[in-house]
Formats: C-alpha cells, sequence, structure tokens
C-alpha cells in the first residue's frame, strides 16, 4: 500500500474526502516526525511505539576499493509493535 491508496482506505473508512484525508495522514506523519526530532516518542496503544535509536561509530569497507572507512554515529527513527498489532498478524 502506497501514500495515495492509504488515503483513499482513511476517507472510506472515516467517510470524509480524500482532500480533509490526505491532509489529516500529513498532519499525522508531521506530528510523528516533529516529535521525534525532538527527541520524543510516539505510543499509539494497540498499534506500537515509534521512537529514536542510536547507531554508534564503526568502521565500514568501501566495496569498490576494499579500503577501511569510518561510518559517523546517526540517530534513527525505530518502531516498536504493540500487542493488538502482533495478534492481527498471527
Amino acid at each position: 500500500m502506497n501514500k495515495s491508496e492509504l488515503i483513499d482506505h482513511i476517507a472510506a473508512d472515516a467517510e470524509i474526502s480524500k482532500t480533509v484525508a490526505g491532509r489529516v495522514l500529513d498532519a499525522a506523519i508531521s506530528a510523528v516526525t516533529q516529535t521525534l526530532t525532538n527527541g520524543g516518542s510516539v505510543t499509539l496503544v494497540g498499534f506500537g511505539t515509534f521512537h529514536v535509536g542510536r547507531r554508534e561509530a564503526r568502521t565500514g569497507r568501501n566495496p569498490r576499493t576494499g579500503a577501511a572507512i569510518k561510518i559517523k554515529s546517526a540517530k534513527i527513527p525505530k518502531f516498536r509493535p504493540g500487542k493488538a498489532l502482533k495478534d492481527a498478524l498471527n
């Protein structure tokens, strides 16, 4: 499912226009992004939790030359599924 298919699904389930559904989805994504940017987490009970993880600096290899390169540490978004989501899949 891509973004436009998700908007169509939201609009049909909520009985709202696709334009409004698109704005709602964009607002939700923006809220999650802003919260993660500020170092917080977003918990949707039954669905899961979005949080910021940390990837430590490490040494990697250039695949073309085989030379060692330093890879910087980075913050990465992570998702931990909730129990209801796990149960729905099994």
